[in-house]
């Protein structure tokens, strides 16, 4: 590739490519032509699976921008390739944001709109001359061709243009006309996600030419021309099932895909346009910039729209999962605001998420303003959008990474190899013999049809489908089977905390009130008179988003929780109350009457208490809702009859006591917080300000939050308790015993997470917690990180500290060096901004740290993302377990995600689990390896299959022979298919275990497992082939005169003498007997059981079918039945030498039994093929006994005597332990600091130690 003439597209996403530029070449077209004709299509079949080839065999480089066909290569791990036609637009202008006339802005509105504006702007459009726009289009995505850039780009919406918050005000909520409308609607096209159901013919053209099936359909042609009409006609039957079953399925899939999109997709929508006229349209006609009317009663969001006035409440389960109600405000107008344009930020869908309605959620009813109507500029339409993204996820997933189907390719060319190998022997050997050309050509070809098993693919696919039926039973879900086998690989799983770990719902604890900057006693009830009217109680009350749906209280559990323990009432009052409160927002909280104190003993309270009115009510005027990103919510209310309003703000305790006056701070703040967070609480702050009297509610709705947060009085501790579900403890010690690692990530405090991690057994009593605090570069300072290490559970000393966001851990002093570089067990700790910290500028520290992470809080969605690919960058397989909710991203990312969601969002996660706790994760991962092995065994066995045959195959072709028809019948559909479905049938083991099945084919036990078996049998079978050959009674056999007596063949005298193929011989029948028995004993030897499935004795129709097919097998080689020998086209052979060959079959299954289980099992397996762990990695335990060490000699000596060389483990996170097992300076003392420094070569390590003073 030319380095100038490469491309790049979508730039650091996730899907980026590489891209090339290519035009049609006419001689090499007519050259492939050629070829397609000589090769009888093959050639074109070769091209259309591999789009690269077909691209520079018919196409010759060319600039990008003079390009005809687009060749694109993704820069992801597995380097997938795409093609794309370049296609031409005409449009009368090429920036879909301008009007074709420059005068005219792109939300079609002039200084001095006019009423011939229409008119006008339709004959410029007649007398524009019309400008060629390039494009193509891959996967549902359209590129267009941007002179500035000169690269493709993708149109996303409004958000192209880098518009403002104010511009989105000032500049686009004003509408489009339909002329701009109609030019814009040229670049979006249509707001629709259109997933097309594809015809049953495409769906069957496309699966047809699946290589597969092409090599089915060489073989069917190939047999039928050696007559094997029966055997053909078996496998056509088998392939038509399998096709149909495959087009059903698929077919299924995407008529679900479309249902689930298409439902309440198209809608009718109320359209602004630029002259203030409302009309009502069409939701597939919106564009970006488009202003659209959200009806009062809700609708279903067709497309992502920024709302510019009113409030929303939106169910977001769709995209997150969680089915809490979600408040959306309009966005902030800074130019309304404070003077000063450090506020007017860029708009983002992301950064401004609560302001913005994506699509697919549903709007449950709006809140608007006297003669105000609720607004929202649409930002993207169709698969730009957020549900539009999701579902061209699915569409285009990303290949499944695993290294068994890796190695099962180059199995399959290892087979290949063998067949050309008996290919060559074939050729030979016949034209030794003079054997027709025809012939030649015809059992040539048949062993590359004998050794490269047709039926492979369905049998290796047989597992995944019994385990998916397991896991339906047990309420697990899968909606990616092939997902399954790479669960029995996980040995690391990470857990969201909230609703995961810990039951979903917080239980009130009690409350911490603060008067004159000091803590009161810890209350138990808010819900109490003296309490009904204090500051404490009315944030409670007020500091919320619940919203009443049909009558009930809706909202977040925790909001729910906590309004409920003050026993106020909420009413959404009707538009003639809302009068009474100067049009604030129509929500109203009050307390029973039963609460309130009498009007005479009011008086006399000495706690600060509001005026006394006949109706104590307070409005919320506005609403800042929470963000996890900022960790804190507020409201600005007022209380009925006052002027002056009042703020009330509620958060994570270090954020809000750093936006509190500091002298309203405790100044044990720091001992009360550590305090509870070491016991598990759940604690949150609260605050409270008066309002300037010149704030009137006009300028409230446009204050910024900045200013409204700000110089708070700190009100005090409320105190939730979030219980561990019953089930956690107990899995994660299973987990913990299989030695699968555990990790918290979570958004919840450090502190409560820790404690959580320590009562759930995560992190084990005697193990240390080092905390990572790191700071970013700061006033010249470079980046740096603090090592605290944290306070065992027993001890219980405080801490201060001057900066409220720092974690306030005592220091262990009494720890030297040299204790430290002892202790093997210890968890790294740290928060979500201090992982942003080292993932940005310690990036070789953070594959050390991620090593021995336990514990990650306050992680917002991205950075879970982020540590699950970290994570995986050092080899671990990472499953994620969340309840859905923020955890999408993660659970799409890891190996293999589970959400204990069963809302729409679960379609982000291949896993859906019905019982809502994490018990459901051991049974995934059990049922993973019983899929893993069993591929394993089938695959075993299929080669097996094929080597068995093909030495049968090549044996009798020396003698000029072959198998009957009814034979390879016999052995491929009444043995192979029935022990292939059946022996896949084993359930999973019912308890995890340390060992992990290995990950690939190519490893030591299973290279010498099939090599050894392979030996076995072709030795048996040679012997066998060979030894009938010395028999005294041994001659050519015709069907007047065998080995049997004459006179019971008397009816044989009408049989012609002449056999075409030269079936009916000894050395065939011998050969159909040993062989017969062959595929059995290999099967019952691969059918492993323990420790990952059930034994093969539990598993009934395997055990049956094996049974009766030996019995069968024995009856018929023991004791003549004439039909059956006509059918099979065997021969009757003397009764003595049918009790050598029991003998024979007899002994292989001996030996083959113990080389399986005691050669490779026991001996090899133990000293030779050894697994590398983690936690000895090679390195010689200080606490060795003397028997460990006189086996760790023995396996030494073994190992000397196989030639095994000791070898690093391939996983990177086992190199590395074993590295930092030797490092000094690892772990990170008490009191050190960790800086970044500009390190002088890439390859150096960026940061130094330096001990702290």
């Amino acid at each position: 590739m030319e380095k100038e003439a490469l491309k790049v597209v979508n730039r650091g996403e996730e899907d980026e490519m590489d891209m090339l530029g290519y035009r049609l070449c006419r001689w090499k077209l007519a050259i492939v032509g050629v070829g397609v004709v000589l090769t009888g299509g093959f050639l074109l079949l070769l091209l259309y699976w591999m789009p690269e080839w077909c691209v520079k065999a018919t196409c010759t480089r060319t600039p990008i921008r003079e390009a005809e066909v687009v060749l694109l290569r993704s820069t992801d791990e597995f380097k997938r390739w795409f093609r794309a036609k370049v296609r031409v637009m005409l449009a009368p202008g090429k920036n879909p944001f301008d009007c074709p006339d420059s005068r005219i802005i792109a939300n079609g509105h002039t200084p001095h709109p006019a009423e011939n504006q229409t008119e006008d702007c339709e004959r410029k459009h007649s007398e524009y001359q019309p400008v060629q726009i390039r494009y193509f289009t891959l996967h549902s995505t359209k590129y267009y061709w941007n002179d500035m850039i000169q690269n493709f780009e993708v149109l996303k919406g409004l958000e192209d243009l880098g518009v403002k918050c104010s511009s989105v005000h000032d500049d686009h909520s004003k509408g489009l006309t339909e002329d701009e409308q109609d030019y814009r609607r040229l670049f979006f096209g249509e707001n629709e996600i259109a997933v097309k159901v594809p015809s049953v013919f495409k769906l069957l053209i496309k699966e047809v030419l699946n290589p597969f099936y092409i090599f089915q359909l060489f073989s069917i042609i190939l047999w039928s021309a050696d007559e094997y009409y029966y055997y053909a006609l078996a496998i056509v039957i088998m392939s038509v099932i399998s096709i149909f079953t495959s087009l059903y399925t698929i077919k299924k899939q995407y008529v679900m895909l479309h249902d689930m999109v298409a439902t309440h997709s198209i809608v009718r929508v109320s359209v602004c346009r630029a002259n203030d006229v409302i009309e009502e349209a069409m939701s597939t006609e919106l564009v970006p910039g488009d202003v659209m009317v959200i009806p009062a009663n809700g609708t279903i969001m067709p497309c992502d729209a920024v709302l510019v006035s009113g409030t929303c409440i939106v169910n977001e389960s769709m995209l997150t999962g969680e089915s809490v109600p979600v408040t959306k405000t309009n966005l902030p107008n800074p130019s309304r605001s404070a003077k000063g344009t450090e506020e007017d930020e860029l708009y983002s869908s992301e950064l401004h998420k609560r302001h913005t309605l994506f699509c697919g959620t549903n709007v449950i009813q709006t809140r608007f303003y006297s003669g105000e109507l609720v607004k929202a500029v649409v930002v993207t339409t169709g698969f730009s959008t957020s549900k539009g993204r999701l579902v061209r996820s699915i569409l285009y997933p990303k290949p499944t990474d695993f290294k068994l189907y890796h190695d099962a390719y180059l199995f399959m060319l290892c087979l290949v190899a063998v067949a050309g190998i008996g290919f060559i022997y074939t050729v030979v050997n016949s034209i030794m013999n003079k054997v027709p050309v025809p012939t030649i050509i015809i059992e040539s070809l048949d062993i590359i049809t004998i050794t490269v098993p047709p039926a492979l693919p369905a049998a290796m696919t047989a597992g995944i489908v019994y385990a998916q039926r397991r896991l339906k039973r047990i309420g697990i879900f899968c909606i990616s089977p092939q997902r399954i086998n790479i669960c029995g690989q996980l040995n690391l799983v990470c857990f969201d905390k909230t609703g995961t770990l810990t039951e979903d719902g917080l239980d009130l604890w009690g409350i911490q009130r603060v008067e004159n900057s000091s803590f009161l006693l810890s209350e138990t009830h808010a819900c109490k008179e003296d309490l009904v009217k204090s500051q404490f109680v009315a944030c409670m009350a007020t500091c919320h988003s619940l919203t009443k749906i049909e009558g009930k209280l809706s909202g977040d559990p925790l909001d729910l929780k906590m309004f409920a323990a003050t026993g106020w009432i909420l009413e959404e009052a009707t538009e003639e109350e809302t009068a009474l409160h100067n049009r604030i927002m129509p929500t109203v909280v009050k307390p029973p009457k039963q609460l309130l104190p009498e009007a005479e003993a009011s008086a006399d309270q000495d706690m600060e208490l509001c005026k006394i009115l006949p109706s104590y009510e307070m409005g919320i005027v506005r609403q800042f809702p929470f963000s996890s990103a900022l960790q804190r919510m507020s409201v600005v209310t007022r209380l009925l009859g006052e002027k002056r309003m009042d703020a009330y703000l509620k958060g994570a305790p270090e954020v809000v006591a750093s936006l509190c006056k500091q002298e309203t701070v405790p100044h044990n703040f720091s001992e009360v917080l550590e305090g509870y967070t070491k016991q598990g609480f759940r604690v949150i702050a609260v605050a409270h300000r008066k309002l300037e009297s010149k704030l009137s509610w006009h300028k409230v709705q446009n204050v910024s939050r900045d200013t409204i947060e700000s110089n708070m009085q700190f009100l005090g501790l409320i105190i939730m308790q979030n219980k561990l579900k019953a089930e956690t403890p107990g899995v994660l010690a299973d987990l913990r015993r299989a030695s699968i690692r555990t990790v918290m990530v979570t958004g919840d405090n450090m502190l409560t997470a820790i404690s959580v991690a320590r009562d759930c057994g995560m992190i084990p009593p005697q193990d240390r917690i080092i905390i990572a605090d790191a700071l970013p570069p700061k006033d010249g300072q470079t980046a740096m990180i603090n090592w605290h290490y944290a306070d065992n559970p027993p001890e219980h000393v405080s801490a201060t500290g001057s900066n409220p966001e720092e974690v306030q851990i005592r220091l262990e002093e009494e720890s030297s060096g040299a204790a430290l570089h002892s202790m093997e067990h210890y968890h790294f700790a740290m928060s979500g901004k201090s992982f942003a910290v080292i993932a940005e500028h310690f990036q070789d520290l953070l594959q050390k740290l991620v090593l021995h992470g336990t514990v990650f809080a306050r992680m917002a969605p991205d950075q879970k993302t982020q540590l699950v690919e970290a994570l995986q960058s050092v080899d671990y397989f990472v499953g994620m377990c969340g309840d859905g909710a923020n955890d999408c991203g993660a659970l799409k990312r890891a190996h293999s995600g589970i959400s204990l969601s069963e809302l729409e969002a679960s379609v982000a996660s291949p896993f859906t689990s019905r019982t809502p706790n994490i018990s459901c994760v051991p049974s995934l991962i059990r049922e993973g390896r019983a899929a893993l092995i069993t591929s394993f065994c089938v695959f075993k066995f299929m080669a097996l299959y094929s080597i068995i045959q093909y030495v049968s195959v090549t044996l009798l072709y020396s003698i000029l022979s072959n198998l009957g028809d009814f034979q390879f019948l016999f052995i491929d559909i009444a043995i192979i298919l029935v022990i292939v479905f059946t022996m896949s049938l084993n359930p999973a083991w019912k308890e995890l275990v340390s060992e992990r099945p290995p990950s690939g084919l190519i490893s030591g036990p299973l290279l010498f497992s099939v090599l050894m078996q392979i030996l076995v049998c072709l030795g048996f079978q040679t012997l066998a082939f060979l030894w009938v050959k010395h028999q005294p009674w041994y001659h050519k056999w015709t069907p007047s005169s065998d080995a049997c007596s004459l006179s019971n063949y008397s009816h044989h005298q009408n049989e012609t003498n002449h056999d075409e193929h030269n079936i009916k011989n000894y050395e065939n029948t011998t050969v159909f007997f040993i062989s017969s028995f062959q595929y059995l004993i290999v099967a019952i030897v691969f059918s492993k059981g323990k420790p990952f499935r059930q034994p093969s004795y539990k598993n009934l129709p395997f055990l049956i079918s094996s049974f009766a097919l030996y019995a069968f097998i024995l009856f018929i080689m023991l004791y003549r039945v004439d039909a059956i020998d006509q059918f099979l086209e065997i021969v009757c052979v003397p009764y003595q030498w049918r009790v050598t060959m029991l003998l024979i079959i007899v002994v292989n299954g001996v030996v083959s039994v113990l080389t399986e289980n005691l050669i490779l099992d026991i001996i090899l397996r133990k000293f030779v093929f050894s697994r590398d762990k983690q936690g000895s990695c090679g390195i010689t335990s200080a606490t060795q006994t003397p028997q460990e060490g006189v086996d760790r000699w023995g396996e030494r000596f073994l190992s000397f005597l196989c030639c095994q060389r000791r070898r690093a483990p391939k996983a990177k996170y086992m190199n590395l332990a074993q590295e930092l097992l030797v490092d000094p300076d690892w772990p990170p003392k008490p009191k050190t600091t960790t800086e970044a420094r500009k390190a002088p070569s890439p390859e150096n390590v960026s940061y130094q130690i330096i001990s702290a003073t």
